[in-house]
Formats: C-alpha cells, structure tokens, sequence
C-alpha cells in the first residue's frame, strides 16, 4: 500500500477541528431555542421508557399529500375583492419519534436546513419577548389557554384559579361557552378574569345563537338581531379590547344537507356572516373572530364541507377541534396524526393543517379545542402524548394557538383532566413550561 499524500493528511487533520466548531455551533443554536427544555425532557431522562429522543423529520407540508388541494392553488376562497395571501414556507424542525415507530433519518443537510428555520425565533428570543400583535397573532411562539370545568358547575373564574394551580403556570387564553340571546358578555366575572392586575387575559368567547335556524338568523330573524345591536352595544361600553369570538363552533356536526331545512352549509355561512358583520357594523369591531371546525375526516370528506366557509372578510382565524384517545383506533398516535391524519385513495383528504395552510394561507391556526382523553388500559398515552408535543408542535409552524379543553367528564363520560395521573400532571406542566408557549398578552384596541 503506497503511502498517502502529505497535503491528504493535511486536509484529515485539518477536518476535525472544523467538525467541532460545526457540532458546537449547532448545539449553542438548539440550545438558545430552549435545547433540551424545549421538548419537555429534564436533563437526565433519556432512560426512560417512555421518552424517546428527537429526530429530524420532514415539513409537516409532507410529499405525497393527495391533490385535493390542487384546487386551493388555482384559486383563492376569499371572499369577493379580498386579497390571497402567500403560501406559508416549508419549514423543517425536530421530532420525537413514537415508541414503535421508525426514526427518520439524520444527515448534515438536513442539520443544517434545522438550524436555518430555527434562526427567526432565536433572534425573536434575542429581542426578549414574544407578545400579541394585530388580531392578537402573537409575534413569536404559540398562545397557551384553558377552557377550565367544562361540563361541570364549577366554570368560571374558580375553575381557572384551580387549573393555574395546579399547572404551575398563567394562562393567556380564557374560553368560555354562551349560547341563546338573554345573556350579554362577556360578564362582569369574563371582564374581571381578563383584567387581573399582572395577570392579563385574552377572552375566547363562544356563542351559538340558538334563537332561529341559520337561514332565518341570516336572513335578518327580528330577535337575534335585536341581540346582536345589544350585544355590539354592551362589548363597545364595557370590553373595547380585542377578544376571540366564535359563532357557533363545530358547525358541520348540526349540518342538515337537505335543501330548504335551514341547516346546509350555505346556510352556516350566511348566518356566520350576518352576525360579524351587524356586530362590527354597530361598533363591536375589537371583535377578532375564529372559525371553529371539529377535525373529524368523514365530515371534512362530504361535499358540502367547503361551503361553510363566510368569506376572507369575516373570518380572521381557523380554529380547529382535536382530542387525542388513549385506545387504539380512530384519534390515537401521535400529534401528527390525531390532529393532521391524511387519507389516500377515492376519498383522499390532505389532513386539516394541510387543508387549512392551502385553502386559507393567510389566517392564523388555532386548537380551539385539544386534550387527551383519559383510559385506564392505557394510562401511560397521556403523559406519553404530553411529552412529545413540544417537539411535535414545532412542525406545524401556522399555530398560534392552543386552548386545553379540561372537563373530567364529557357527555360520554370521558375525562381531559390534566392530572388524570401524576407523570401526566408532571409532564403536562414541563410542557407548559416551554419557551415557546411563553407569549405576553399586550393590551391592544
């Protein structure tokens, strides 16, 4: 064997220190962003079972996801004269992988296209703070909330003083339920959780209007339209903060595809319009409103599903609905696909955040609704599902917010709660911990 050249060796040795400064710039970089902290791993924890360590994984703008939204490319659904706005980039960040599941593969550019996306919110990080900014899209990092009590008598102010608590943390997001047109809000009790002096709140009002059928209520309903001029006038009065408003959530699940019930998507359109519109129109116009979807694939499959939307003028977020179930069968993995689950085939559907970030590229995305119901034959998915989400959520870079819907039984009897166990109450509150959840609430009018 002829022995190697002198400038070969040269250039070996030279590699080797230049691959340590290379190792080390990536990791002061991951670190910055919240390192291990980030993901909601302690240092020290990667003997347990239960934690697995974060991969790289591609965008959650995935090749391979059905043409279905080929359509949303040639055109926008906005409504009449409204701008389209630019797709949102492909973003690649790191992943914990599911116990069971292959890892994907790490190489040196996909590395380095890691640290290229994470540079906007270390330098955000740089600057000090992530805050609420126009239509209280945070400028940085995701907005944390809780829909405290739901289904129980014990709503309001004490069910959130409770859940801060007992989750070690403040909460950006209150959201609370009305419905019918005898109560204005919000109440003095909502106006009284938003203002706690050092503890600032964004109110996330919900309200299913109850008084006439959707065409009837877009079509001027006489009743609902004098509660509408008194509810503009109550919020201009005594709230004149922006604040989350949605009008009947989850509204394709009360969708009646028969012509003339009242009840088609058309109809849910019409009616969603008509009340923004009035609201605003009488003055109420800090109202920032969101669209509230349940992610459930048979309803998003039916013809009708993309004639809910009331237009680009009216909506100014998508909310959408996830849960994650403890069994296996529908709802159960991962955060990726509980909350983005895709089907190939006749009846292909992309997933809801692809659907969402195509169909509406210019409309922040918010869980209005997600948890994790409870099981005692699997106690361990919950903290499980905790643990991973802090990596996982990075991949879906259009969320801006996320409201934890804690009710320790539902109508079927099936409990959210965030301590349904201690390793789950422990990793929820390291989730809740993490840099990027961590946005201030400005007060803007």
């Amino acid at each position: 064997m002829s022995p190697r050249p002198r400038r070969f060796r040269l250039l070996q040795i030279a590699a080797v220190p230049t691959a340590f400064v290379l190792s080390v710039a990536t990791t002061l970089a991951w670190a910055w962003t919240g390192g291990v902290d980030q993901i909601g791993l302690p240092v020290g924890t990667f003997g347990d079972p239960t934690v697995s360590v974060p991969v790289l994984s591609p965008s959650a703008q995935q090749p391979g996801v059905p043409d279905i939204l080929a359509p949303a490319r040639r055109s926008s659904s906005s409504a009449p004269g409204s701008p389209a706005a630019p797709a949102a980039p492909v973003v690649v960040a790191p992943s914990a992988a599911v116990p069971g599941s292959p890892a994907a593969p790490t190489s040196p550019s996909l590395a380095r296209r890691a640290a290229t996306v994470t540079q906007p919110d270390l330098q955000q990080r740089r600057g000090g703070r992530c805050y609420t900014g126009h239509k209280l899209v945070p400028t940085c990092g995701v907005l944390w909330g809780v829909a405290p009590g739901a289904h129980t008598e014990s709503r309001g102010a004490s069910a959130l003083a409770r859940f801060e608590r007992k989750t070690g943390r403040h909460q950006a997001i209150y959201h609370a339920y009305h419905g019918g047109t005898r109560q204005l809000f919000p109440t003095e009790q909502e106006i009284r959780i938003a203002h706690q002096p050092g503890q600032r709140r964004i109110l996330f009002l919900n309200w299913k209007p109850e008084s006439a059928s959707w065409a009837r209520i877009a079509q001027g309903d006489r009743r609902t339209d004098a509660f509408i001029d008194r509810l503009a006038a109550h919020i201009k009065k005594n709230f004149p903060e922006q604040f989350f408003f949605a009008v009947h959530h989850e509204g394709e699940n009360d969708v009646r595809e028969k012509a003339g019930s009242g009840y088609t998507a058309r109809d849910y359109a019409a009616m969603y319009r008509h009340v923004i519109k009035r609201l605003r129109a009488r003055g109420a116009d800090n109202v920032v409103s969101v669209l509230v979807h349940m992610t459930y694939v048979p309803h998003a499959q039916k013809s009708w599903f993309s004639q809910m939307y009331p237009g680009d003028d009216v909506v100014d977020w998508i909310g959408l609905d996830t849960y994650a179930y403890s069994d296996p069968g529908y709802g159960h993995g991962q955060f990726s696909e509980v909350f983005n689950r895709r089907l190939e085939g006749k009846r292909a559907w992309p997933g809801f955040y692809n659907w969402a970030s195509h169909r509406h590229p210019g409309k922040p995305l918010m869980l209005a609704e997600w948890g994790v119901w409870s099981s005692k034959r699997n106690p361990r998915y919950k903290a499980e599902f905790y643990r991973r989400m802090g990596s996982e959520i990075r991949e879906f870079p259009r969320i801006k917010a996320m409201v934890q819907f804690e009710t320790p039984s539902n109508q079927k009897g099936q409990d959210s709660s965030v301590d349904s166990t201690p390793a789950a109450l422990d990793a929820y509150r390291k989730l809740g911990r993490l840099p990027i959840f961590q946005v201030e609430v400005t007060p803007r009018r």
